[in-house]
């Protein structure tokens, strides 16, 4: 049976395409067009550097505030392996599988454009590491997110000269190792070569993708587990009238009352006649902060989208123009800053949903006091809510932009850099984060929805709430409650 098989080609790539890639585990192979752009593009190159003595950054110079030291005919190919081992200064906890994969596709996408002056087997090598899932050692710190992201993208590149380590098939091996094993050389770096693979936003955009999946995913969630905790607490429905969301105008805001009302009209808790006149604002404003959140995710899904295709290396080889361009492309600062607002957005999702949790458990509104029979003896769902906090509580921290700071470096050549690295490290973490209160959250409501039996919730909710069971069972009494968490937390997970 033939592999399924996606075609990198200049047609742009898009979000879906990316997570279709990587769940239905489709291997890659260029297109014609980007294969002759490749070459083209290569051939151009060695003819300049052959017919001409100018001096072109990185190709026969040094590097940042080395770009005016000459380096000779015969060493620039030593001058790209040198750049790969001695920028490979990654530190810290090593990122996971799913972002060097990201990394991998991003950066061959970027390469495949035929702007960067490699040679296609290249290209070829890293759609040899994607295709057999040989995925070098990352670390998430390093990268100061301009100048590419030198050091990351330094400890990819290692594994493609046969250095470095790499995760395969569950085991942390040499990279040269990995190759012996499929008959497979190293690759012998050319002229801006290095420079190539490591100049690049890849660490920060395979970030931005990975978080703007799962908050894709988590999206799908999080308008029925925040309808559950609208009908357990015994909710008016009048703040959802699409009429009042109209007179503001915000897509996000009338899109997410709109969803609420869908997945309700049809809840028998509606008919009940005793509820308050307003409701708390966790519930009664869940358009207005929902929505903002997902107005920003539309805008990050945009600035994520230009940045998975665009070529951020340096310098710049234009064939057609015949101009060699030293720019800046690299400089992380546009999608820095869309990571940093994402992060502000999705950590407020998770700030909503803990209000909402302390609400269930308060012991009003019929409920009993944190949602356990007889509480004094039982603490029941007291702790899950402080769990809760603490994971918001991080999720403010982490909403500090990072692309605010900026520290000189290479002798003051690099003056001002954008902290990319660290804004794409601490949105996954955000995310993450509000996956595990959102698990909370749809834990505590459908235990107190157990309080308003014989009424029912609409019948997709009722069906959501009897898969859930399956998983997470009532409690009448005290349990091991993180054991429960971890199940309900397995409930909401995407594939991806």
């Amino acid at each position: 049976m033939k592999e399924l098989e996606f075609t990198i080609s200049p047609t742009k790539l898009t979000l879906s395409d990316v997570k279709k890639i990587l769940l239905e585990k489709l291997k890659l192979k260029l297109s014609k067009e980007s294969i002759e752009r490749i070459n083209k593009n290569r051939k151009y190159l060695d003819k300049k550097l052959i017919s001409n003595d100018h001096v072109f950054y990185g190709i026969n110079t040094g590097f940042g505030s080395l770009c005016d030291k000459k380096i000779s005919e015969e060493d620039l190919k030593k001058l790209q392996v040198n750049l790969v081992r001695s920028h490979a200064c990654g530190t810290g906890e090593e990122i996971n599988s799913t972002i060097v994969k990201l990394m991998i596709l991003i950066k061959i996408n970027a390469l495949s454009l035929g702007y960067s002056g490699v040679h296609l087997k290249t290209v070829e090598k890293l759609i040899f590491l994607f295709n057999n899932d040989i995925l070098p050692v990352i670390f998430e710190s390093g990268s100061l997110g301009a100048s590419g992201d030198l050091a990351p993208l330094a400890h990819l590149s290692l594994t493609l000269i046969g250095e470095g380590e790499v995760n395969f098939k569950g085991h942390k091996m040499a990279s040269k190792e990995v190759f012996d094993s499929f008959g497979e050389s190293a690759l012998e770096l050319d002229s801006k070569e290095g420079l190539a693979l490591l100049n690049g936003t890849q660490f920060m955009s395979a970030h931005a993708t990975y978080a703007y999946l799962k908050l894709d995913s988590l999206f799908k969630w999080i308008h029925k587990i925040s309808a559950l905790s609208i009908d357990a607490f015994n909710c008016r429905l009048s703040p959802f009238d699409s009429k009042p969301h109209a007179l503001r105008g915000f897509k996000g805001q009338s899109h997410c009352a709109n969803q609420i009302l869908d997945l309700l009209n049809e809840s028998d808790l509606l008919k009940i006649d005793n509820k308050s006149v307003q409701d708390p604002y966790s519930f009664r404003c869940i358009p207005q902060v929902h929505g903002a959140c997902l107005d920003v995710l539309k805008d990050f899904e945009l600035k994520t989208t230009i940045e998975i295709n665009a070529v951020t290396d340096n310098p710049i080889v234009f064939d057609q123009e015949d101009e060699i361009i030293s720019a800046g492309n690299f400089h992380g600062q546009p999608i820095a800053m869309a990571m940093d607002f994402m992060a502000i957005a999705a950590a407020e999702l998770g700030s909503i949903s803990e209000r909402r949790i302390y609400k269930l458990i308060s012991g009003t509104r019929g409920l009993p006091a944190f949602l356990i029979e007889n509480p004094g003896l039982n603490s029941g769902f007291m702790i899950s809510q402080y769990t809760a906090a603490s994971l918001v509580s991080k999720n403010k921290i982490f909403s500090h932009p990072a692309s605010v700071d900026s520290i000189e470096s290479s002798n003051g050549q690099e003056d001002h850099v954008s902290m990319g690295s660290i804004s794409g490290v601490k949105l996954v973490e955000v995310v993450k984060n509000i996956h595990r209160i959102l698990s909370i959250e749809i834990m505590t409501a459908a235990q107190a929805m157990e309080f308003r039996r014989p009424r029912k919730s609409s019948p997709e909710i009722e069906q959501m709430l009897s898969n859930f069971r399956t998983k997470v069972p009532y409690i009448n009494k005290d349990e091991v409650m993180y054991i429960l968490m971890s199940k309900s937390e397995d409930f909401i997970s995407e594939e991806f």
